[in-house]
This record gives C-alpha cells, sequence and structure tokens, in this order.
C-alpha cells in the first residue's frame, strides 16, 4: 500500500512537473510575442540584417556547390579510367592548372608504343593542341583550340557525333586534311547551315568537315564544344610542324589497376627518355588527381564567398544585441516590478535570451527560403547549376541560433543584473 501510494505519487509529481514546464515555455513564448510585435517596425528591422545574412550564405554555398557538381560530372564525362601524361614535371605544390599543358616539348610518337606495352592499358591516344584562327568561305571566323589525335581519342574521351563520321587510320596514314567539328565551332562557322561537307581554313590550309560533336559541355578549363579535331599526322606534319606531343591519354581497362598502371608506365617512361625516375620529363596524373584539384579550388572559393557573406551576419547579430539592450532600457521598470512580486533572475534572463533566439530564429526561416529562392534565380537566369544541400541549411539554422544565444547572452545578463529598487525607481 505504502510503494502504491509512493507511485501515485512520482506520477502526480511528473504531470505537475510536465504541466509546469508546459506553461512555464507557453508563458514565455507569449510573452516574447507581446514583447517583439509592441515595436514592429524595430523588429522587422532587426530581423532583416539576419535574414540578408543568412540568404547570402545559402545563395553563396548553393552556387559554389552547383559549380562543383558542374565540374565533377563534366570531368567524368570525358572519361573514364584515364590517365593523362603531360610533358614538363608538376612541382609539388603547384597543382595541375599551373603546370602549363604543353610549354615543355618531352613527349614524342615513340612513346606511344612504350605505353601500349604496358599491360592493362585499353587504348593510348596521344593529341596535340594548337590555337588557329579558323575561317569559313561564308566569311564567318574564330580561334579555336585544334586538337590533332587519333581515331582512338574520341573513344577515349567518351565524344559523340551528332552527324557525319570521325577520321579514319586512313586520314592519319595519308594526312587526311579533313577535320571534326564541336557544336560551337559549327555553329559559330556555319550558324544556318549544316557544317558536314563544307569547307574551313586552318593557318591558311583548307580543310573537309566531316563530323560534328553532339554538345558535351565544358569540363573545368578545356572546352570540348569549342575544339577542332584533325588527324594527329596532319598537325604534326603540315599545321604545327613538330613531332613533339602535347599530351598522351591513356584509358586503363579496370580502374582498380590505374594506380599500378601509373607506376609502370612512369617508370617504363623514364627508362625510355633515360632520365631519373624521381625526377622525369614529364607529370602523370589522373581523373582523379584534376577533379580533387578543381574541387579544392572551387570549395576554397565557396568557403570564401561564404565568410564574405557570413560579415552580414555579425553586423545582424551586433543589431540584435543594440535592440535588446535598448529594450532593457525602456522595459527597466518591468523588470522591477517583476522582481519585486517574485521572478528570478534566471527567469529575466530567460525572457530576453527567448526575444533574441526568437529573432534570430524567424530570419533564419525566412533567410532560408530568400536564399533558396536566389539559388533557383540565377539557375534559371544566369544558367549556372546551382545545388541547395540539407547541410547548409542546418548550417545557416545553426549559426542563426548561435547568435541569437551570443549577442542576445549580454542584454539578457544585464536585465537579469538590475536592482529591483533602482528599477522600479527609474523613469
Amino acid at each position: 500500500m505504502v510503494k502504491l501510494y509512493q507511485t501515485v505519487k512520482i506520477i502526480r509529481g511528473g504531470k505537475l512537473l510536465v504541466n509546469y514546464l508546459s506553461m512555464h515555455f507557453s508563458d514565455i513564448f507569449q510573452e516574447t510575442y507581446l514583447a517583439l510585435s509592441a515595436n514592429k517596425v524595430r523588429s522587422t528591422l532587426t530581423i532583416l540584417g539576419i535574414v540578408i545574412g543568412i540568404a547570402s550564405v545559402i545563395a553563396m554555398v548553393s552556387i559554389g556547390q552547383g559549380a562543383q557538381n558542374a565540374i565533377q560530372s563534366s570531368i567524368e564525362g570525358l572519361g573514364s579510367n584515364i590517365l593523362t601524361i603531360m610533358p614538363g614535371f608538376i612541382q609539388p605544390g603547384r597543382g595541375i592548372v599551373s603546370s602549363g599543358r604543353g610549354s615543355a616539348q618531352t613527349l614524342a610518337n615513340e612513346d606511344i608504343k612504350v605505353l601500349q606495352a604496358i599491360n592493362g592499358v585499353q587504348y593510348v591516344s596521344p593529341e596535340v593542341s594548337r590555337r588557329f584562327q579558323i575561317s569559313a568561305v561564308s566569311g564567318n571566323n574564330t580561334n579555336s583550340t585544334v586538337i590533332g589525335a587519333t581515331p582512338e581519342y574520341f573513344i577515349v574521351r567518351n565524344l559523340a557525333l551528332a552527324e557525319g563520321s570521325f577520321f579514319t587510320d586512313s586520314h592519319e596514314r595519308s594526312m587526311g586534311r579533313v577535320a571534326v567539328l564541336g557544336p560551337t565551332v559549327a555553329q559559330d562557322l556555319f550558324p544556318d547551315i549544316n557544317a558536314v561537307g563544307k569547307t574551313i581554313r586552318i593557318n591558311k590550309i583548307n580543310f573537309k568537315i566531316i563530323g560534328v560533336l553532339e554538345t558535351k559541355g565544358s569540363a573545368g578549363f578545356f572546352n570540348p564544344d569549342d575544339t577542332v579535331y584533325t588527324p594527329l599526322s596532319t598537325m604534326q606534319k603540315i599545321l604545327a610542324g613538330s613531332d613533339s606531343l602535347s599530351a598522351i591519354a591513356v584509358s586503363v581497362k579496370d580502374k582498380d589497376r590505374m594506380p599500378e598502371v601509373q607506376g609502370e608506365a612512369a617508370i617504363m617512361l623514364a627508362a625510355k627518355h633515360r632520365v631519373d625516375p624521381e625526377s622525369p620529363d614529364f607529370s602523370i596524373v589522373s581523373q582523379a588527381d584534376i577533379l580533387g584539384t578543381l574541387t579544392q579550388v572551387t570549395t576554397t572559393f565557396t568557403m570564401f564567398l561564404a565568410s564574405i557573406a557570413g560579415i552580414s551576419l555579425v553586423v545582424g547579430g551586433i543589431g540584435i544585441m543594440n535592440m535588446m539592450l535598448t529594450t532593457v532600457t525602456e522595459r527597466t521598470r518591468e523588470i522591477g516590478l517583476r522582481k519585486a512580486i517574485g521572478a528570478k533572475r534566471r527567469d529575466i534572463s530567460r525572457q530576453f535570451l527567448a526575444e533574441a533566439i526568437m529573432l534570430t530564429f524567424l530570419g533564419g526561416v525566412i533567410g532560408v527560403f530568400l536564399g533558396w529562392v536566389i539559388a533557383v534565380a540565377v539557375s534559371s537566369i544566369a544558367g549556372i547549376a546551382t545545388s541547395v544541400s540539407l547541410s547548409a541549411v542546418l548550417l545557416a539554422f545553426g549559426v542563426s541560433a548561435a547568435i541569437g544565444i551570443v549577442f542576445g547572452y549580454y542584454p539578457a545578463r544585464r536585465a537579469a543584473g538590475l536592482n529591483p529598487i533602482e528599477a522600479l525607481r527609474y523613469e
């Protein structure tokens, strides 16, 4: 019987505690609403600072993540399981982008057979790239990259035809003056007619167009759509006048064997070039290396933009502190009256801290929505891919809550520390 009575007492006590907490929080919420709505203009202007900061962070992070995803898909679309061998040694810390592709002349046609002999290699695609002024009979002209390559290039780089055909081994052996155009070049030179079968002039030499590629999209610093492709032998003997190669792409059969093939290629090429494998005159990078470098660049740039946008959050937080300090001054007599009838320091502190958090919470909700609208608008108007992630939204809410606590703590503590007698006498 005693145990039953104690159990009922505990249950009743728990219910009373729950009821007390629910009433306590409902009272705080109601008082917070009344306090903020008492001066709607000032509350709105204070919230606006948080809205602008949160919206800026969401928009900048979304645009950065979208650009990163676009670069990743573009690079992966150029071909998978690819090792790219470039002339010259990439110094540690300089990165791939800064190495200056094609600036050295250490790769030659003899290296192709060395790479083809490696176990696990599927295709070897040498290339020579130069920029030339290209003109059509109609008078239109453009300055674009011209790549001399073998037929394997289109397989390795995963390029598809919109119309016409690729050049063949026969064109390669005979130094055929034929060309395959990227869709951007075809549109620039022949905006209103089919380019296949027409003639263009590259470096004052006529080339017949035999094909036009499907749209691929830019991949980092290389755009296959704004490129002209000719047989490798034609490029070396007629256009460039040099037997050196700008790069060699190696397609590996199995993705898991890429490190093994990369190491063996480095050893065999170093032996062929008679150089120290530790200090070679060439560099071998994988798609993962290129993607990692570009991802690091975009991530750094995104964080930089988000940091700049975050400054407005700090400004908004200062605005909240300024408003709350003003509110404490205006409500000094009210604070004194509450303390006189039994309110404790923590009750006063919670009340003012709740008001600060409510301001930042409302600003966070509106800011997230506005940032999402801005990201969608940028995507539809400017054509820049954006990606609003859940992590960015959670980060924005976390930051806004932290700002409410940090910048609302001092005014709440100051309000709680007022002397009730002096507060009641305040005019």
